[in-house]
């Protein structure tokens, strides 16, 4: 059994057919699609809801396959954050003042 859930997206409200269960996802994706929106029109560089749409859907798409290469990979969260500290310690040594 499905509701209707009213979702609204750059001031449009939309309804979507959802099961109970997946309310909640389905409300935080469409906040998060929102905001990626919004960030979008803002910058500036994209006109028109069409386009807005298209390149939130091509950012949200590199996202997740992005992430689903480093599930595959192994690379857990854990693993990202101790290679980064390695780059951010690499590179605070070059700024070291000589005998400190």
């Amino acid at each position: 059994m499905s509701n209707t859930v009213v979702i609204r997206i750059l001031d449009k409200e939309y309804q979507v057919s959802c099961p109970p269960e997946e309310q909640h996802a389905l409300i935080k994706s469409s906040q998060e699609l929102d905001r990626r929106m919004r960030d979008i029109r803002r910058a500036g560089h994209v006109i028109g809801l069409e386009r807005i749409a298209v390149m939130a859907a091509l950012n949200l798409t590199y996202d997740l396959l992005r992430a689903e290469s480093r599930a595959s990979s192994g690379e857990t969260l854990a693993d990202e954050v101790t290679r980064l500290d390695a780059k951010l310690d690499g590179a605070l040594d070059k700024f070291q003042v000589p005998g400190q």
